[in-house]
């Protein structure tokens, strides 16, 4: 058990108050380190290449992320011999003549609207002034997933772009709104995932 006597004390309180004492007279000329957030973001900003996303407006719920993680081609997974890559279509490309307009009722919106069949799902309802989820704009995500209630989405939507959706998923009724394009009359149902 340790004692405690008056020399001890008395030793401790010197040695405590002379090293309170040197510490205020000197000083730790201690200096808080220069702010460098924004050189930091500068430098991030400029490894970072440019997107075409619209990005004032994304509206992204979940999802995104691997945006164009693996891509096809030149360095992506290579095809089995005879099989042919999926481009999709281009919308823009269907003439004048051809634009066919489809009913498609938005359930959760609550009202049916028309839509052309070189416009999608997700312009169409923009259009309409409603805050639909999206993040990628280019179906490489399922931010703006929807859930075609009729059945097959083969059936009633062609995408100009899907690289996240399988054959499955669109047997079940999936769709990805921005690349969607109507080929029928149908239900939908937004933000709906597999």
């Amino acid at each position: 058990m340790v004692q405690l006597t008056s020399v001890g004390v008395i030793t401790g309180v010197v040695f405590t108050s002379v090293a309170v004492l040197l510490h205020y007279s000197k000083g730790t000329e201690w200096k808080p380190a220069e702010d460098i957030s924004q050189e930091v973001l500068e430098r991030r900003a400029k490894s970072v290449p440019e997107t075409d996303f619209p990005e004032p407006m994304n509206r992204s719920i979940g999802g995104g992320g691997a945006v164009g993680a693996v891509g096809a081609g030149e360095g992506g997974a290579e095809l089995e011999e005879g099989e042919e890559e999926d481009a999709g279509f281009d919308p823009a490309a269907i003439p004048e003549d051809e634009i066919e307009v489809y009913d498609i009722e938005f359930a959760k919106e609550g009202t049916t609207i028309e839509v052309a069949n070189n416009e999608t799902l997700l312009d169409a309802g923009e259009d309409e002034g409603w805050d639909l989820p999206y993040a990628c704009r280019e179906g490489s995500c399922l931010s703006c997933a929807g859930h075609i209630a009729d059945g097959d989405a083969h059936d009633y939507i062609r995408h100009a772009n899907n690289d996240t959706l399988s054959d499955e998923e669109m047997d079940n009724g999936y769709c990805l709104t921005c690349t969607a394009c109507p080929t029928d009359s149908f239900t939908l149902e937004t933000s709906e995932s597999p």
